[in-house]
């Protein structure tokens, strides 16, 4: 009997270890299971995330790429300018260049920078003065007229590179007593208005200039000359480039010898519009690196 006890009490602690046996291996698998779950889980959860980061990364780069510039009219690139500065900008006889009505060294530079741009460039013709304020209030993309840059400009307009230089000279009358810079002092002087021309001339002695009383302002340099020519200003400051151009079309007329001042032609555009000012600067660069503005350039002045 006791050693019937002993044989059954044996079974039962045999048949204890194999439970827990079984029991252990179970949880065993049930963890690394577990682990394997977590850790593809977590892969998969990782890999999607870096996905996500990585479609928002391109999708920031495109908005990056697509916050380009934009223009006052889809399409277009206008241009204000003043079409009465030859050689830089005039009123065609006919369809002018590339149809635009308008022809130039200024009309033929934004054209072409317009085509780099991929745009039609459309010329709006207006006086000085108006045509600065267009760019300024947004009203055109961009005013080329041979502007050049002065501190007043800088503060209400932004500017791109150089792209031409530009030297006022005084025209005077063949018979005129005024044969050097020093005896325009105590003359009438005639100029453009809004040109630099005028604001120096204009400012005080004190700093270069020759008094407002001694200035007249006309809407465009050939007014000024034609005034010259009746008599009603002694001599007129004007860029060198159109000043050739209305001597050699008004006998009687002549240049002084000496250069006035000498300065550098800019685009310029609204404040702040530094998109469209980075997209011109851009295609400016390109123009002269491959030549393109000085071949205009010397096609409208040749060399003296």
């Amino acid at each position: 009997m006791k050693k019937l006890l002993a044989i059954l009490l044996a079974l039962v602690l045999v048949l204890s270890f194999a439970a827990c046996a079984s029991t252990n291996e179970t949880t065993a698998e049930d963890t690394n299971n577990t682990a394997e779950t977590t850790d593809a889980t977590t892969d998969t959860d990782t890999a999607e995330d870096a996905d996500t980061a990585d479609e928002a990364e391109t999708a920031d780069d495109a908005e990056t790429s697509d916050a380009a510039f934009t223009t006052v009219e889809e399409g277009k690139l206008h241009m204000s300018t003043n079409a009465a500065f030859p050689p830089y900008e005039m009123v065609a006889d006919g369809e002018g260049f590339q149809g635009t009505g308008y022809e130039g060294i200024d009309v033929e530079i934004a054209y072409a920078i317009a085509q780099k741009l991929g745009l039609e460039l459309v010329v709006d013709d207006m006086d000085f003065t108006a045509a600065l304020e267009a760019a300024q209030s947004g009203k055109s993309d961009m005013v080329m007229a041979g502007v050049t840059v002065n501190e007043d400009r800088l503060a209400v307009m932004d500017f791109s590179d150089s792209y031409a230089t530009g030297v006022q000279v005084v025209i005077v009358t063949e018979d005129s007593p005024i044969a050097t810079l020093d005896d325009i002092e105590g003359k009438l002087i005639g100029t453009q208005k809004g040109t630099t021309g005028f604001t120096y001339a204009s400012d005080t002695p004190e700093n270069g200039g020759y008094g407002e009383d001694a200035v007249i302002g006309f809407d465009n340099g050939l007014s000024a000359v034609q005034a010259l020519k009746n008599g009603q200003v002694d001599c007129v400051i004007i860029d060198n480039a159109p000043a050739q151009s209305f001597v050699a079309e008004n006998p009687g007329l002549k240049i002084l010898d000496t250069e006035w001042v000498t300065e550098d032609y800019a685009i310029g555009v609204a404040k702040g519009n530094t998109a469209l000012l980075d997209a011109i600067n851009g295609a400016l660069a390109e123009l002269i690196a491959d030549g393109t503005v000085q071949g205009i350039i010397d096609t409208y002045i040749t060399a003296e």
